[in-house]
């Protein structure tokens, strides 16, 4: 026996009527899963009164079921607060899923008056009789489900997919014709000869702005890379890949004149010492490295261009 059991055998009990039912989607009559509001009003209510509920499980009388716990609400209030007098209301929301018609459980409130007096007021409970909504047999017709419903595009939608297709196209183009551009550029670099190629970026260095020994690394590195790829175009050897000594190695069969060959020789060996033992050259070494580069590019081409013209006669006999 649970404590509320026990006060209502030790209390006084009153019997009231007054307990309602209101549904909370106000229709003609109560279907299925509607909710509906159960209660009592409490009038007259001296200021200290406490009230205690009845614990209802989830499940009152199958198929009800309650939705939520109780509450108590003040409706009104007359008079001072420490002689106040008010009007109360006590529900709760139940539902059902099943047809039919059912007796609701009657609401016993326990009260304990200001003077200490405890009675039990228990309400008489009301019927409710819940409704199914009704098939019409006769032209009643099974549907297939409908699909979503699909809204005309309008322009103001697509207006931002076409802002967007334009910039990627217009950045595609753009891309496309700096590609060109470049390519052509590349392509007209390729058509130069090798030697007026090696000319112009052995002419960077002219001066003597380069031979300070802080800048002289800077200086024979832009020189013999300028004749490794005049090496590379003009006798096809990987000189940009080759030591020095192994370029030297694959030059020796080559038509470079003995004279220039030792020149070129002695020039790359010395680049080697300043770029890697950081050796210092003198003013004299540095002045003779850039015509002796400029020596070597032009004497093999015009070596190149004698082998051409005696080819070119040789042809014509």
């Amino acid at each position: 026996m649970n404590i509320l059991t026990l006060i209502l055998a030790v209390s006084g009990i009153i019997r009231l009527d007054g307990a309602y039912t209101r549904q909370l989607q106000p229709r003609d009559s109560i279907l299925i899963a509607d909710q509906i509001e159960y209660g009592v009003r409490l009038e007259g209510v001296a200021d200290g009164t406490a009230f205690a509920f009845p614990e209802w499980p989830d499940s009152l009388v199958a198929p009800l079921e309650t939705v939520t716990p109780w509450r108590l609400d003040t409706l009104s209030t007359k008079g001072r607060k420490a002689d106040a007098i008010r009007d109360l209301q006590v529900s709760r929301t139940i539902t059902t899923f099943d047809e039919g018609t059912y007796e609701l459980p009657p609401i016993s409130l326990l009260r304990k008056l200001p003077d200490g007096t405890l009675d039990t007021l228990v309400f008489n409970s009301p019927t409710i009789e819940v409704f199914t909504m009704p098939v019409d047999t006769a032209t009643f017709e099974i549907n297939d489900i409908k699909g979503q419903i699909r809204y005309p595009v309008t322009f103001k939608e697509i207006l931002p997919w076409i802002i967007a297709a334009l910039t990627i196209l217009a950045f595609i183009w753009l891309t496309a014709t700096l590609l060109r551009r470049h390519r052509e550029a590349e392509a007209g670099k390729a058509a130069e000869p090798a030697h007026i190629v090696a000319l112009r970026k052995l002419d960077r260095f002219r001066g003597d702005k380069y031979w300070e020994p802080d800048k002289q690394k800077a200086f024979y590195s832009g020189i013999t890379d300028a004749l490794r790829e005049y090496i590379v175009a003009r006798y096809g050897v990987e000189a940009m890949e080759m030591t020095t000594a192994e370029i030297f190695q694959d030059l020796k069969v080559t038509d470079i004149p003995a004279d220039i060959y030792e020149e070129m020789k002695d020039l790359f060996e010395r680049a080697d010492f300043v770029k890697f033992a950081k050796h210092t050259a003198t003013r004299e070494e540095n002045a003779s490295t850039l015509p002796s580069a400029v020596r070597f590019v032009t004497s093999t081409y015009q070596h190149q261009l004698d082998e051409e013209s005696a080819g070119t006669e040789k042809e014509a006999e």
